[in-house]
């Protein structure tokens, strides 16, 4: 790694990280799929807190320069890709547009402490995350279940909200419009709860998209949303 120092001028230190991070990835010394430096590594060179190099590189990531692998590190991201071909917008749009009727039942909307959440969501381990889970119809056909934990600092009204007038995904634009978003699709096996809240008979696969999203500078969604291979395409242009 270059050890090329922080130098001392009228930007923030976070800013100046940022910097140095962008140079590193622009001159090719961090390539594609790199694993860059751990955040206390970074501090420890730079002589900076463990605040100030997270600020810097959680904006990175919501930048789609860098991206965070839960378990292994954070990476540089692959920038071509940025203009994603998976459109962030709400499903009663979708079914809408098709000219069909939209119905959304609430299953649940919670408060959680659960570590691996608030881990996920990069909140603290003393803090508290929201969890909802909504099946989505399509002319009174399940299509979509959508099991979300949100981040309570970025949406703190969120469990008073009525998610069968208005889905979550309104809402969240509405209050804190998304910056950018990572996302994984998956042919999965449908566990006995999404089955039986999609109505789909046994040995039937899901298709699964899994999406996280940010605002306001920090991990502000994560979603995992189930579709009955039967019943949904993921499609899209570019």
């Amino acid at each position: 790694m270059d050890t090329e120092k922080i130098e001392t001028t009228a930007a923030p230190a976070y800013q100046q990280l940022k910097d140095y991070v962008r140079k590193m990835i622009d001159t090719g010394q961090w390539r594609l799929n790199d694993m860059i430096p751990t955040e206390l590594s970074l501090a420890s060179e730079f002589s900076l807190s463990r605040m100030t190099v997270h600020r810097a590189l959680r904006e990175l990531v919501s930048e789609n320069l860098l991206t965070r692998v839960r378990g292994r590190g954070t990476f540089v991201a692959d920038r071509r890709h940025q203009a994603t071909l998976i459109e962030i917008h709400s499903i009663a749009d979708e079914i809408r547009a098709r000219g069909d009727v939209h119905r959304a039942k609430v299953l649940l909307v919670e408060s959680t402490q659960d570590a691996a959440v608030l881990q996920t969501l990069e909140l603290p381990q003393s803090g508290t995350a929201f969890h909802s889970r909504i099946v989505h119809f399509e002319n009174d056909v399940p299509i979509e279940l959508e099991d979300r934990y949100v981040n309570s600092l970025v949406f703190p009204d969120y469990l008073d909200q009525n998610f069968e007038m208005e889905t979550p995904n309104e809402y969240m634009m509405r209050v804190a419009p998304a910056q950018g978003a990572h996302y994984w699709v998956t042919a999965r096996k449908a566990s006995a709860m999404v089955r039986q809240a999609l109505m789909m008979p046994i040995g039937e696969p899901c298709l699964v998209l899994r999406r996280q999203t940010n605002a306001l500078g920090q991990i502000a969604s994560d979603v995992t949303l189930w579709h009955p291979a039967s019943r949904y395409k993921l499609s899209g242009s570019h």
